[in-house]
């Protein structure tokens, strides 16, 4: 049933950030390193820098936001895909490959509803720390390199913005545009991304399935969604370089500035090169991966099918 995939959806969500939410604020804060003052050389360095700068929490800012909205997007996400899998079967015959793109292409499209406004949000809170602990690396510097105590530099102090600020100056200044920021490029990466996923996972989960009528063991399902969302997640990659450049309202020293899709594309190509493309990108396969084998798992074992045949059962 319907609100059985919504809560399934949900649930898959809130298990899989809870999880992985550390491994995808280091991949934000790589893909958003520019020429300029790099803060951070790897993921493991990422990680180490933000714990001992803001503390274990640190690794978890914009997780709030995320953890509010994951549910309704991995809900839409995946009960849109079974919905035009059943509609796109309807003959009764077996889905073919182009049949299986078309269902991931309508997933991918209702989700960006949610998924744009929760991304925008995300990325500003993700970001925040490494904008200001490169200023305090500046001032630091500043004030080593001045002569005189009248020249020292005054010391950073971080203002920490929440989520709720943040949509209110952009509600008040731009409307309810100002929250869907990087649209297309949202689009550009969530579409392609569903067509690879869905049909590779489903091609994938047959495998383990003994039955046409049996599900594949749990643990089927989950490498097929490590394995799909993997290589899904490092195919858009670029895209999601794109995204984030250019939902990030705030920049570091240095760094570039971007009117739209392709002059971001065109900056990035020019100024850092073609690899500059895939920065992040096996942080986006760490989480992907065990952020929709984990949902694909909730999903298929169908917890809410048991929450909702225990209410009969206790009325009675």
């Amino acid at each position: 049933s319907l609100p059985a995939k919504l809560i399934n959806g949900g649930i898959a969500g809130l298990i899989g950030v809870t999880c992985v939410f550390p491994i995808d604020l280091a991949k934000t804060r790589l893909q958003n390193q520019q020429n300029g003052q790099r803060m951070y050389s790897s993921l493991s360095d990422c990680l180490i820098k933000t714990i001992r700068s803001e503390g274990y929490f640190g690794m978890y800012r914009g997780a709030a936001v995320n953890l509010t909205l994951v549910t309704p997007e991995k809900a839409i996400k995946l009960a849109a895909n079974d919905f035009f899998r059943h509609h796109l079967s309807k003959d009764g015959k077996k889905l073919t490959l182009m049949r299986e793109m078309l269902a991931g292409c309508g997933a991918g499209t209702c989700q960006v509803i949610i998924t744009t406004p929760m991304e925008m949000l995300k990325i500003q809170l993700q970001d925040a720390g490494r904008i200001a602990a490169q200023k305090k690396l500046m001032a630091a510097q500043a004030q080593l390199s001045s002569s005189s105590a009248a020249g020292a530099a005054e010391p950073v102090v971080e203002t920490r913005t929440t989520a709720t600020q943040i949509t209110r100056e952009l509600l008040r200044s731009k409307g309810i545009a100002g929250l869907y920021k990087g649209l297309g490029a949202t689009l550009l990466r969530d579409v392609p991304f569903s067509i690879v996923y869905f049909p590779l996972f489903a091609n994938l989960n047959k495998l383990g399935q003994k039955d046409p009528s049996v599900k594949a063991p749990f643990y089927v399902s989950f490498l097929s969604g490590c394995v799909a969302g993997s290589t899904a997640a490092v195919a858009v990659n670029p895209c999601d370089v794109i995204k984030t450049r250019l939902q990030s309202l705030q920049r570091g020293v240095n760094e570039d500035t971007y009117s739209g899709i392709l002059d971001c594309t065109k900056k990035i190509w020019q100024n850092e090169g073609p690899t500059a493309f895939f920065k992040g990108a096996y942080c986006r396969a760490l989480v992907i991966a065990p952020l929709f084998g984990i949902a694909q798992v909730v999903y298929f074992i169908g917890i809410a099918e048991f929450l909702l045949d225990l209410l009969p059962k206790r009325r009675a």
